[in-house]
């Protein structure tokens, strides 16, 4: 499970808005709202919560669980050409 605060840093790093994280993840902006505002997003399905994922790991974001350090966000590691 992904948490709010790491939804907040990947939308962060990649400059999104929440308007443009919604459009990327073929939700509404009430939904991702409610999924940043709520704790745990306990108001919003699984299915969204795996859409958002998706949109941001496609973008390049890696979720980093929970390792003693905290839990993150980092952007994956471009391939070298």
């Amino acid at each position: 499970m992904i948490l709010i605060e790491q939804i907040r840093a990947a939308r962060g790093l990649l400059g999104w808005s929440q308007t443009d994280l919604a459009g990327k993840a073929g939700l509404s902006l009430p939904t991702i709202k409610r999924m940043e505002r709520e704790a745990g997003g306990l108001a919003v399905s699984e299915d969204a919560k795996e859409r958002v994922r998706a949109a941001l790991e496609k973008a390049g974001v890696e979720f980093i669980a929970e390792n003693g350090g905290g839990a993150g966000v980092r952007m994956r590691k471009r391939g070298k050409k």
